[in-house]
């Protein structure tokens, strides 16, 4: 779905993410603006075609504010959206920017109720001396309205940005994660929260690493995982203690001599940690790899794979263009079986776990049109070049794609490129559509 005006910048998307059925997808944007698209039910004419995501409802999340007493701007970015279980006919999400996050209900009226007895068409009061006889009122179909409304505002509980929000299986607490701490909110308590992690060091300058992202167990309501800067992750059990400081294991892999690099700490920072559906594995995403671990073994991942390790000798400048500070996410297909990320120049990566064969895909204009199918792309590091070879010499490094979502149970991925928002899906065969 992109448009086709020159991007502002509040237009950029800046979060991605598919509800528990697949049927709604939301995107923030740096307005501060949430869009939420819904599936449309599949045509009568073509049974075996997949609706189409259209806009159901857009909505302004955020509002940027100012903190005077650091004199600080909190911009109105959306930085996560998380959705909540279904628990009767309204669809609920938690949105964050770097301080605040808010939960929002998302409801339809199809029906108006008409013939009030003291109310006259206009919703003025009647002169009740002119109320001679009861009349029962009506519900009457009306044009469908999508109404949102703010439920509930969860404040002052982060001194640094928030950079992970994640709902807890029992459906009734979630944590929110900035740089140094993690806290756990009760959906229904907005004055309070539970400080769950702190790292932070008595003296700042003996600071070594920050929180960079959390997420809870996707069954096991007492266990969550935060990576950090340094490239380790630790998973947490709340049963130990209310203070889960002492981490129940840690996982982090011994650094190989042979790829140290002067950009080596910064390269291996976690940029993101998604649990596999079944709970079993973690997905990590740094800056030049994927790599999935298994729960049951912290002494290394159990698959490596590398995103773009044709960018090694490029280090030097994306480091002084700060691209080598962008933070990547990545996801897992329905399955668990395949994983994605993206890359530069808006493309983005799969890998197939069982088969060991990965591809790269672009998310452009050309691929969007109905029915294309998408080519994979390949970049050279110089020698021979096929016809469609990418040199990476040429790779544009502002076109960046660092969100992605992938449907909870189809082949449908969404794929955000600056201001446009793309979403493929598998038509049968094993290509991406």
């Amino acid at each position: 779905m992109p448009s086709h005006r020159v991007p502002s910048e509040a237009d950029v998307i800046s979060t991605v993410e598919f509800n528990h059925t697949g049927e709604l997808l939301a995107t923030g944007d740096k307005g501060g603006r949430v869009v939420i698209f819904q599936r449309e039910p599949e045509s009568k004419n073509a049974p075996h075609s997949q609706g189409e995501y259209d806009v159901y409802s857009t909505f302004q999340s955020h509002e940027p504010e100012f903190d005077y007493l650091k004199s600080l701007e909190i911009e109105e970015k959306i930085n996560k959206i998380k959705w909540l279980p279904q628990q009767n006919a309204a669809h609920s999400l938690l949105s964050t920017n770097d301080k605040t996050i808010k939960l929002w209900k998302i409801t339809e009226r199809d029906k108006r109720p008409e013939g009030y007895n003291l109310k006259d068409e206009e919703g003025k009061l009647k002169d009740l001396s002119t109320v001679t006889s009861l009349q029962v009122p009506v519900l009457k179909p009306m044009d469908l309205m999508v109404e949102v409304s703010p439920r509930r505002v969860f404040a002052n509980g982060h001194t640094y940005h928030i950079n992970s929000i994640s709902v807890n299986s029992d459906c009734e607490t979630y944590m929110s994660a900035d740089d140094l701490r993690i806290n756990l909110w009760h959906l229904a308590v907005t004055d309070r929260s539970f400080n769950i992690v702190d790292i932070k060091p008595a003296n700042m300058e003996d600071l070594t690493e920050v929180i960079t992202a959390s997420e809870f167990h996707p069954h096991h309501c007492n266990l969550f995982v935060y990576s950090s800067s340094k490239g380790s992750l630790r998973l947490c059990d709340m049963r130990a203690a209310a203070l889960c400081d002492k981490h129940a294991k840690l996982f982090e892999e011994p650094e190989d001599p042979s790829n140290r690099s002067f950009f080596s700490e910064i390269t291996s920072s976690v940029s993101d940690v998604k649990f596999s559906h079944s709970g079993r594995y973690m997905l990590t995403r740094d800056y030049l790899t994927v790599k999935v671990w298994d729960l049951n073994m912290e002494a290394r991942p159990i698959e490596t794979y590398q995103v773009h390790d044709y960018l090694r000798s490029k280090l030097c400048s994306l480091y002084e263009n700060d691209c080598i500070f962008d933070k990547f996410e990545c996801a897992w297909n329905g399955s668990d079986s395949v994983i994605m990320t993206g890359a530069y120049n808006n493309f983005f990566r799969m890998f197939d776990r069982n088969t060991k064969r990965d591809v790269t895909l672009e998310a452009s204009r050309e691929s969007s049109k109905p029915r294309a199918v998408l080519k994979p792309r390949r970049v050279c590091v110089g020698g021979k070049r096929r016809r469609d070879d990418v040199s990476v010499d040429s790779l544009d490094f502002g076109k960046k794609i660092l969100h992605t979502a992938w449907h909870p149970a189809e082949n449908v991925i969404a794929i955000a490129a600056t201001n446009n928002l793309y979403i493929f899906q598998d038509k049968v065969n094993s290509e991406m559509h």
